[in-house]
This record gives C-alpha cells, sequence and structure tokens, in this order.
C-alpha cells in the first residue's frame, strides 16, 4: 500500500512523522522555551507561516506598510558600517563587495541595509555629534542602532537586537541637534559649508535637498524608441513613470526597481541617466555626420546621449584616462545600437594622440573632473572625503583640461564645459579665466541654444545664472550641474593688395641693378694689365669673405643674406669694370703721347 502512494504525498507524511518523532523527544524545558521565543516574536509583530523560511517570510509584519529590524539586519549593518565609515574609498565599491560576500542576504536584507548605510552617510554629521565622544567607526553597533532608530523609530527595532546598548542608545537619541553647530545641521563639513554659504542667498533650502534620496531618471535611446512608446510599455507592466519637466528624452521614477531585469533595458531603449545629464548633452547640439568628442568621457553616460543625438552617424570620440571605466562603455553602446563611437584611453590632456586631432572638431564636450558637490544625494560619502586641497588639486587639473580640450575644436566650432559641481571657483571662475586669456572664444548664452531646440525653462533661472547653465537639487530637483557653451570665432579672411599699386623703391631699384649686371656682364673681355688683375682680385676677396660668412650664417638667415650679397656682388663687379675701363684710357693716352714725342724727335 506504501508503494501505491504518489511521492509527494509519502514525502510529506514522511517529513510529519519525523516531525512528530523529533517533537515527542523535547522534554517539557524545551517545549516552554519553544513557546515563550514563538510568544515573543508574536508580540514583535511576526506571525508562524508555512513553507521554506526565507529572510522575506521571517521578516513578514503583522500590519501590512510597518517594518521590522531583526538582529540579522542589524548585525550586518554593524559590520558593513564599520568598513564603510573610515571612509577610506568610495561607499558604493564597498557596498558591492560587501553585498558580494553575503550572497545569502535576501532583497528586501539588502534593501534595509543598503538604506541604512546611505542615510548614515548622509547625517554623519549629526550622527557624529549626538555619538560624542565616541566616533562612529568606532562603535559601529551603536551607530547601526541609531541609524536604525532614527529611520524607521525605535519600536521597529527588536529587544534581543538592541541589547547591552539599550542606555547608549537612548543617550544618543536624546541629544538635541537644533543646539548643533550650523554645519553639523546642514551636514557638512565645516569648510564646505563656508563655501556654500557665501555662494548662495537660498542655501538653507539647499541643504535639506543635498540630504534626500534621488529619484531615478531614465533616458530614451531615440534610435529605438520614442519617450511615450516606453511610457505606455512601463505602464502596461505596472510601473509608475512620467515624463521629465525638461528633458525632451527623459523619464522619471519615484521607485528604484530592478531595471537591469527589465526587456526595455536589456533591449536598449532606455538607459539610466540624470535629466540634468540629459540637458547638458543637448546643450552641445551635435549634428549628423559631424566630428564630436567627448572629453573625459569616464563611463560613457553621455557619450551614449550624444550619439543617439547624431544618430549614430558621423565619428564620435569618447577620451579618458582610466581605461578601466572606459571599458565598460563598448557593452553599453553595442546595446544602444550605436556604431559611430571611437573610445580612446589617453594618459593624460596633452597626450600625443590628442594632439595629432587639435582644430579638427565640430563639437567638443568636457565633462571636466570636479569635486561632485552636486551629488551628494546620490554620493553622499563625497562630502567627508573632500578636502580644501583636494579641491585645490582638481581646481588645476580643470583648467589644464579646458586649455588643451579648447584645441581640438576648429574655428567656428563650439566646446561646452561642464561640471556636476555647485561651487562657483570650479565653473564661473574657470570659465571666466579661460576667456580672459582667450580673447578668440566667446561665451554664447544657454538660453539661445535651449530655445532652438524646443525647451523652456522658467525665465527665473536665466535671471539668477545669466548665459550659464545650472540646475540645483532644491530648485529643479536634479543633481547639481553647471555647464557653459563658448564658440571658437573664425579667422578673420586676409584682405588682398591692390593690383595696380605703385611699387615701392627697393622693388623698383632691382629691376635697375639686375639690368645694370646684365650690361656688365654681356661687355667684351679685354686682356687686362697685371696692376688692373690685382686690383680685381683686391676687390673679389671681400666677396668671397663675404660668401663665407653667409656660408655659417643660420639657415633662417641664408636666404635674405644671399640676396644681400648677390647684390653686393653686382655692385662690386661694375666698378671693377669701371676702373678697368679707365685704367684702359690711361694706358691709350700714354701711348698717344709717347708716339707724339717720337715724331718730334
Amino acid at each position: 500500500m506504501a508503494q501505491n502512494t504518489p511521492p509527494k504525498r509519502r514525502a510529506f507524511q514522511m517529513q510529519k512523522t519525523r516531525s512528530a518523532r523529533t517533537e515527542d523527544k523535547r522534554t517539557d524545558r524545551q517545549r516552554a522555551a519553544d513557546r515563550r521565543r514563538h510568544e515573543e516574536r508574536a508580540r514583535e509583530g511576526f506571525v508562524r507561516r508555512s513553507g521554506p523560511k526565507t529572510p522575506e517570510k521571517r521578516m513578514a509584519p503583522l500590519e501590512p506598510g510597518r517594518v521590522r529590524i531583526t538582529n540579522l539586519i542589524v548585525d550586518e549593518l554593524t559590520r558593513a558600517l564599520g568598513v564603510i565609515l573610515k571612509l577610506d574609498g568610495p561607499a558604493d565599491v564597498l557596498m558591492k563587495l560587501f553585498f558580494r560576500s553575503n550572497p545569502k542576504l535576501g532583497m528586501r536584507d539588502r534593501g534595509l541595509i543598503a538604506e541604512g548605510i546611505y542615510y548614515a552617510l548622509r547625517h554623519y554629521a549629526s550622527l557624529r555629534f549626538a555619538m560624542r565622544p565616541v566616533h562612529p567607526d568606532r562603535a559601529p553597533r551603536l551607530a547601526a542602532l541609531a541609524t536604525l532608530a532614527r529611520q524607521h523609530g525605535l519600536d521597529a527595532i527588536s529587544p534581543s537586537a538592541i541589547g547591552p546598548e539599550a542606555g547608549p542608545l537612548e543617550n544618543v537619541l536624546k541629544v538635541n541637534l537644533e543646539k548643533a553647530p550650523a554645519h553639523v545641521r546642514a551636514e557638512l563639513p565645516q569648510w564646505l559649508y563656508d563655501l556654500i554659504e557665501a555662494q548662495y542667498e537660498d542655501s538653507a533650502a539647499l541643504y535639506p535637498s543635498m540630504q534626500e534620496g534621488a529619484p531615478l531618471d531614465l533616458r530614451v535611446n531615440l534610435l529605438k524608441a520614442s519617450r511615450d512608446e516606453i511610457l505606455e510599455e512601463l505602464r502596461a507592466n505596472g510601473v509608475e513613470a512620467y515624463a521629465t519637466p525638461f528633458s525632451p528624452d527623459g523619464l522619471r521614477l519615484p521607485t528604484k526597481p530592478g531595471l537591469t531585469q527589465w526587456a526595455v533595458y536589456k533591449e536598449g531603449k532606455v538607459d539610466v541617466q540624470d535629466e540634468g545629464s540629459q540637458l547638458i548633452a543637448r546643450l552641445l547640439t551635435p549634428r549628423r555626420r559631424e566630428m564630436v568628442c567627448d572629453f573625459c568621457a569616464g563611463a560613457g553616460g553621455k557619450t551614449l546621449a550624444l550619439g543617439a543625438l547624431m544618430r549614430s552617424t558621423g565619428s564620435l570620440y569618447a577620451f579618458d584616462v582610466n581605461e578601466k571605466r572606459l571599458a565598460g562603455l563598448t557593452p553599453r553602446m553595442r546595446r544602444a545600437g550605436l556604431s559611430n563611437v571611437h573610445p580612446i584611453a589617453i594618459r593624460g590632456e596633452d597626450d600625443q594622440r590628442v594632439r595629432r586631432l587639435n582644430g579638427k572638431f565640430d563639437r567638443v564636450l568636457i565633462d571636466a573632473p570636479c569635486t561632485g558637490t552636486g551629488t551628494f544625494r546620490r554620493n553622499p560619502d563625497l562630502k567627508w572625503r573632500l578636502s580644501p586641497s583636494e579641491l585645490e588639486r582638481i581646481n588645476a587639473i580643470q583648467k589644464s583640461v579646458l586649455e588643451h580640450a579648447s584645441r581640438l575644436v576648429k574655428a567656428g566650432g563650439r566646446l561646452v564645459y561642464a561640471t556636476c559641481s555647485v561651487l562657483k571657483r570650479e565653473n564661473q571662475d574657470v570659465v571666466e579665466a579661460f576667456l580672459a586669456a582667450h580673447p578668440e572664444w566667446r561665451l554664447v548664452p544657454a538660453k539661445e541654444v535651449f530655445a532652438q531646440q524646443g525647451i523652456v525653462f522658467p525665465e527665473a533661472q536665466w535671471e539668477r545664472f545669466g548665459s550659464y547653465f545650472q540646475m540645483l537639487p532644491h530648485v529643479n530637483n536634479t543633481d547639481g550641474f553647471f555647464a557653459a557653451v563658448l564658440e571658437r570665432s573664425a579667422p578673420a579672411k586676409r584682405e588682398k593688395p591692390a593690383k595696380f599699386e605703385r611699387a615701392t623703391e627697393s622693388e623698383a631699384a632691382e629691376p635697375a641693378e639686375k639690368a645694370e649686371a646684365v650690361e656688365v656682364a654681356q661687355a667684351p673681355e679685354t686682356v687686362e694689365p697685371a696692376e688692373a688683375v690685382e686690383k680685381t682680385e683686391a676687390a673679389e676677396a671681400p666677396v668671397e669673405a663675404e660668401k663665407v660668412e653667409v656660408a655659417e650664417k643660420p639657415a633662417k638667415t641664408r636666404k635674405t643674406a644671399a640676396k644681400t650679397t648677390k647684390s653686393t656682388k653686382t655692385a662690386k663687379i661694375a666698378k671693377t669694370s669701371k676702373k678697368k675701363s679707365e685704367a684702359k684710357v690711361e694706358e691709350e693716352a700714354a701711348a698717344e703721347s709717347s708716339a707724339a714725342e717720337a715724331e718730334k724727335a
């Protein structure tokens, strides 16, 4: 009979029998401990569910929308913050390494841990102020508990996860941050706070916007689809999305789903790119069949946008010194369907391969290296790893890159200098210094460039920034971007000289000298006496010496010296001929006088 039982039912029965056998072997003390554990978990909001014990089901809340923080999340966040809060490297790279070392973490666990890491970095100044004199990286568990309590509330954390840290955690949460220094409330280092405070009148609104999470912006690849088509496809799949307010190619998603698994992403119809970055590519206005350069291309986000605007025609060069980052551009451009992109890794802005292309490009985009102060929403660790000396170093690189990359532009071409910084020192000051040193360049108002493409911004935008283009998190809900459009003036045409101008004295003297030299050359040869020959040799000696001197002169002045020698030689020959004729006349006169005396005798 057992053999006729279906396999699934037999397995279920065997599993049930083993479970009953195990339960029968438990003592009363063990049963009581299990009951207490289940009651405690029920009070915390968890319900017992059947099926495999995945992290998602273990964390299923009793009330919808309520987040529960377990020991696992606290432990793993503690381990992550112990490394990341040392600020020894980029947080996104360290996070990838952390999650790669924990492959068994569920999607929900990963999401909560990642949000906790970014929250701790965005509010690092206040966290350090509240935990003083203890440094967060030296007490990572207390930092993790304080971060989770600020995010989700103290009640969301399991009491067993808090443990002996209950007292210190309570003290940290009691600290009144309103009494903290201004730069702590702004969540910025003191030196960076002073720079922004002196530059922006509405800095009080800028600081909170830098502490918020950034939305997910997508750029539609116009080579493969239109924005309306992608919107319909996303909404059909239950994804909330809407068009960006300024970029004609952009979409904005309030949530951050698993984009890499979407068909529209795998097919190259969309790519991740902030709206401000999309508009900078539009600001360059690349045309079909032009020669365009993306200097400092990096991972190639703007390169792909430029290639789509060029409809995959012409030549698009992507230069960068980071060969590893540039290597990631190749699969992306294949997915996007671009065939006009030429990635080239260079050693620096003065690379020989760059110099050979001077004056060849119609358009050049300089996405200059910068401090990244406009991307604090996405990279909050940057503000804690920056320093005044680093700003000085980057500022020098920006000026050098602009100086060398500007030589690539042909006469009448355009250049766009762009950064993802909100500091005037990296933006307007660099451009103004360049324009002062290069009068052949002029600043093109960004408003006119956008108006030609039908992109309209509020008038207050241009009243505030003038001819420059700048976007800010608290104004445009994008990352902080800056761009300036520069145009190289064409060289003035040379005026041709009049055809019937009167010749100058030097030009008129040359034919006379030539004619005199010809007459001398055509004169009949005569037998010269010894005295005349000696005089001739003496006259020609300086000429020969002058020839030797001319031969020893540099190559640049040899041509002029030869011309002078020729005219001098002609004059010497004429003078010598004159002396010869005078000597001949004297000889004839002497012969006649001697003949007359002979007749008298």
